[in-house]
């Protein structure tokens, strides 16, 4: 395998863990309606945003999570998956600035959508190291 295999792999793994493992806690031990409820319904009631579009992404964004966290972390529906992930990053990275405009993005956000857009940008060939790369060598 070439380095590139591997690279591809790692990051791909790791960013899949990330999102897979939050989504676990989020799903399984807090619930979607308790993480609406805590992080989006309780911080943003105040704001300009409508309480049914807070209850609505405070619900998905843990599914959203688990769901294409799990496709990621296994290389199936990567493109969809990552592009999920990505619109996930922006609507936390939006709640986050409107909370605090000096909200520090380099501890949560930047590491995340580094990954997110490097495995964007590799060609799909490297990734042969997923459930992708198997189905694609099986169709040739």
């Amino acid at each position: 395998m070439k380095g590139k295999t591997w690279g591809v792999f790692f990051a791909r793994g790791v960013l899949g863990l990330m999102f897979f493992m939050m989504g676990v806690h989020k799903v399984f031990v807090m619930g979607p309606l308790d993480h609406a409820r805590q992080f989006f319904v309780g911080q943003y009631s105040e704001s300009f945003l409508p309480i049914w579009s807070l209850w609505l992404t405070g619900t998905a964004v843990p599914v959203v999570e688990l769901v294409a966290g799990t496709l990621v972390l296994v290389g199936f529906k990567t493109r969809a998956a990552l592009i999920a992930l990505g619109f996930d990053l922006l609507l936390v990275t939006f709640g986050h600035l409107l909370a605090s405009p000096f909200y520090e993005l380099h501890t949560h956000v930047i590491p995340r959508v580094m990954l997110l857009v490097f495995l964007l940008l590799v060609p799909s060939e490297w990734d042969r190291l997923s459930v992708d790369g198997w189905l694609r060598l099986r169709s040739r």
